[in-house]
């Protein structure tokens, strides 16, 4: 079996990451990491302080990850293209890694939960898309706009909640179109 300092930080979470995709969170345990990166489960703890730890490093990476995916989306002069392609690499993403996907999203303890810098940096595509859109003056909101209709959207196909048929692509492709042409319609007047 490796030694604790043979095993290091990446490939505990990385097993951490394959046992949540597989088994789920509930199975996501310090002896099952252990168990993945052949040392005794004792020994994690010279890296990882605890269960909410690991799940936390898991969220992390999966935060960044998605939002190096997100980054990936070059910008082609077309806020409209960028917004799709930017929603199609979302959707993307979630179904590579289900798993994770639910966990950033999911209402967890504050000790699981990714650090807002992680959250902040993934959000930076979505918030320049969103900015060449609506306007700076809208981005953060058009930004929570587009992330709401996304997530939404992906989690209810992940969980299988479309049932009355039809083409989830082209529901897809729908919403981000009529998200495009509201984020780009002129400001209603407020009621005052």
């Amino acid at each position: 079996m490796p030694t604790p300092d043979r095993t290091s930080l990446a490939d505990i979470v990385e097993a951490a990451r394959d046992i949540l995709e597989s088994d789920g969170l509930p199975r996501l345990t310090m002896q099952a990491v252990a168990e993945r990166v052949g040392v005794r489960a004792p020994s994690l703890y010279k890296r990882v302080r605890n269960r909410d730890a690991l799940i936390r490093l898991v969220a992390e990476t999966t935060v960044q990850d998605l939002g190096e995916q997100l980054s990936a989306v070059a910008s082609s002069g077309d806020p409209g293209r960028d917004l799709g392609e930017l929603a199609r690499a979302f959707r993307a993403f979630a179904h590579a890694h289900p798993a994770g996907y639910q966990l950033i999203f999911a209402d967890g303890r504050e000790e699981t939960r990714p650090s807002l810098d992680a959250l902040t940096k993934a959000s930076a595509p979505a918030l320049r898309v969103a900015a060449d859109l609506a306007g700076p003056e809208h981005a953060l909101e058009a930004a929570r706009m587009f992330t709401a209709w996304a997530n939404g959207f992906v989690s209810m196909e992940l969980a299988g909640a479309f049932n009355l048929g039809g083409d989830l692509d082209e529901a897809f492709e729908f919403g981000i179109i009529r998200l495009t042409a509201a984020f780009t319609a002129p400001e209603p007047p407020r009621a005052d």
